[in-house]
């Protein structure tokens, strides 16, 4: 697959600001329903995906009602899971810092508690010993990174950075806002993420698209459906990579080095379309969106402004986790607590659907890693569905980040709890 650069896409790009993605009619959503299933060969085997529209578009929202107080979330066998803390307000996202202090986003879509919680476990016994506000009157925050002296936050609008001395329990200083990220937009995809590279000499920032698949011009999606790379001072800001919706959970392949990360995938084309994925990031790749999806599929509500160059250059993703599961969470398994099928293999927080006419997601996924290579998909953490006619589920996991002692800690942002799955 050749690669497309750079320079060639923000031309294509900036050619089609105006362009409006348009909505197809009955009778046209009939005509591609009729057609055969496309076919795409992935790196796991053979996926089929429905022709568009092939199902009505579906809005199901999920009701959460909690957790009883006596029941958990459900490991495989081997597997013990127990609250680690609660009493959060949706508690997204969990950054472990270098001196292993466990930095918890409290942000949302709407009436955001937008802080950051700090815990801290000395003696890494799985019990903190300390629990804070460590910084307050964000806006959105979501990524956390400590690097250089420096704790980083990306709030909706932008990266900030702000003096950090190792095992400080409070920032209260203002900060230095260091790169400007666009906000707003139609599916809300307010989520920033950070990671860094091995050497701390680059940062990588996941930024959402502002549109379901383009609707209001591509003029909006500047600096949207990408990961963007700096250095650390936030200069030598370029997109690293495009075309993916909505891109979240970012981590390293501990095998082959690459960068990967967790897409949440279009929505109004049918039950189960599109697959949401998990993706090798190649530097600048093209992945797709809104023009076409999992490789070169036409998205059909763009086929009178086919972008036909775009389509033919489009990377196909390296695994499918199910269409609208809303796959946000995406962390390597790299320590040693869990048996040995688990090492270098991925985990994917899904936080459930509501366009669809069965409920999907709501739950963690394994996918096994051989020799860097992925694997079948699993189920790994289940049962957060309550009851599936009423639509009730017990919370919904996103971020999946490995604790210090090897166990997994689950963000479970609607219930407002975080789980710890520990090997028996």
């Amino acid at each position: 697959m050749k690669k497309i650069t750079l320079g060639f896409l923000l031309l294509t790009v900036g050619f089609s600001a105006n362009a409006q993605m348009k909505e197809l009619d009955d009778k046209r959503k009939e005509e591609l329903s009729q057609r055969a299933p496309d076919t795409v060969q992935t790196t796991i085997g053979e996926l089929i995906l429905p022709a568009p529209f092939h199902s009505a578009s579906i809005q199901k929202v999920s009701k959460v009602i909690g957790w009883p107080e006596n029941k958990t979330p459900k490991a495989p066998q081997g597997f013990k899971v127990e609250r680690y803390a609660d009493g959060f307000k949706h508690p997204r996202w969990t950054y472990i810092a270098p001196n292993k202090d466990i930095f918890v986003v409290e942000a949302n879509t709407r009436n955001s508690a937008d802080r950051i919680t700090i815990l801290r476990d000395t003696d890494t016994d799985g019990v903190f010993e300390h629990r804070g506000v460590f910084m307050e009157g964000l806006n959105q925050p979501f990524g956390m990174l400590v690097l250089n002296g420096y704790f980083y936050v990306a709030n909706t609008d932008g990266l900030y950075r702000y003096p950090y001395s190792e095992g400080d329990l409070k920032i209260e200083s203002k900060g230095e806002k260091i790169v400007e990220l666009p906000a707003g937009g139609y599916n809300n995809h307010w989520t920033r993420n950070l990671l860094a590279n091995a050497d701390g000499s680059k940062i990588y920032i996941s930024v959402g698209s502002a549109s379901n698949v383009g609707e209001y011009g591509m003029d909006k999606e500047v600096k949207r459906a990408g990961i963007l790379e700096i250095n650390p001072d936030g200069s030598g800001e370029r997109i690293f990579a495009s075309g993916i919706r909505n891109p979240v959970g970012m981590d390293w392949n501990p095998v082959t080095g690459e960068l990967w990360t967790a897409v949440n995938e279009r929505d109004k084309i049918g039950n189960n379309l599109v697959p949401d994925y998990i993706t090798s990031v190649k530097e600048n790749g093209w992945y797709g969106w809104p023009y076409s999806y999992f490789g070169q599929i036409e998205d059909p509500r763009w086929e009178d402004d086919p972008h036909t160059a775009l389509v033919e250059k489009t990377i196909v993703p390296d695994v499918a986790v199910g269409a609208h599961t809303a796959s946000l969470g995406f962390s390597f398994y790299t320590a040693n607590q869990f048996p040995n099928k688990y090492k270098n293999g991925a985990f994917v927080g899904q936080h459930g659907s509501w366009n669809r006419a069965n409920l999907s997601g709501y739950k963690v996924v394994f996918v096994p890693f051989i020799n860097g290579v992925p694997q079948q998909p699993e189920d790994f953490l289940t049962g957060f569905l309550a009851n599936e006619k009423e639509s009730e589920v017990y919370g919904r996991p996103v971020g999946v980040t490995t604790l210090p002692d090897g166990s997994l800690l689950v963000n479970d942002d609607d219930s407002n709890i975080l789980w710890r799955v520990i090997a028996e």
